[in-house]
């Protein structure tokens, strides 16, 4: 049914969407030319292009960090996003940056427990956060003691503890050892199998077969979408990354 739909005994239904992030024309000067792109709930999508070619600027608008020029529109669903107050999109979507700069000593489990602040702190789920991104051991300890890798595990953990349908996470394995990244990526096919829409960026081509779709861009454009195999293809490699790409047996790492 449709938004012209009318019910018998009240007003139209709203229309219904599978989409669970919808940008239409969103820009920023200098950093982000036009484009549009629709993800769909339950997919696991990365962001990837050569650095400075908008990645963390398109999430960072898509997370309504950043303001879109006009006549840009992000939706969350069926609702765009002016429309939602601020505590509901605590509630509906999760950011994890890609740096992580905490200058008090808070611990590790107080930090993780912020994400639960748009449900009231009820901590729920906290400790299951804290297990997930293998943190239980460092609970008690002040997130400035920790190591780059370390305070990138917290912010996971934190978006992780919002319960969130949709997930953006900027660069999340950048910082983390093989292991962790290992088990990042399981953890976002998780949340996937469980019906959340996990938005991420990376670097490590190799991981892209691990992805639903592959978001391209290149000097701020939005380049090419589609499936791992179907766009990352030599040519477009080359001609925004300007490297030559071949496919040949290697090394391959797998959580035991």
């Amino acid at each position: 049914m449709t938004a012209a739909h009318q019910g018998r005994d009240g007003p139209p239904e709203p229309r219904r969407t599978r989409a669970a992030l919808t940008l239409t024309e969103v820009s920023v000067p200098g950093r982000l030319h036009p484009l549009s792109l629709e993800v769909e709930a339950g997919k696991l999508v990365g962001l990837v292009g050569p650095n400075g070619s908008g990645k963390s600027t398109l999430l960072s608008v898509a997370a309504g960090l950043l303001p879109s020029a006009a006549p840009g529109r992000v939706r969350w669903g069926a609702d765009e996003l002016p429309t939602i107050p601020v505590i509901e999109r605590g509630r509906r979507t999760a950011w994890a940056p890609q740096e992580a700069h905490f200058e008090f000593g808070f611990s590790v489990r107080s930090v993780v427990a912020q994400g639960r602040y748009a449900h009231g702190d009820d901590e729920a789920g906290v400790a299951e956060a804290l297990a997930a991104m293998d943190l239980g051991g460092l609970a008690a300890r002040p997130v400035n003691r920790l190591s780059g890798g370390e305070r990138q595990r917290v912010l996971l953990a934190r978006a992780l503890a919002t319960d969130a349908p949709l997930q953006l996470w900027d660069e999340p394995l950048a910082a983390l050892d093989v292991r962790h990244g290992l088990q990042t990526l399981a953890l976002a096919d998780r949340l996937k199998r469980a019906g959340r829409t996990i938005v991420l960026s990376l670097h490590d081509l190799r991981l892209a077969h691990c992805l639903d779709l592959v978001v391209v861009l290149h000097e701020g454009r939005l380049r090419a979408v589609g499936a791992p195999e179907a766009v990352l293809t030599p040519e477009l490699l080359h001609e925004v990354f300007g490297v030559r790409a071949s496919f040949r047996p290697g090394l391959t790492l797998e959580l035991s």
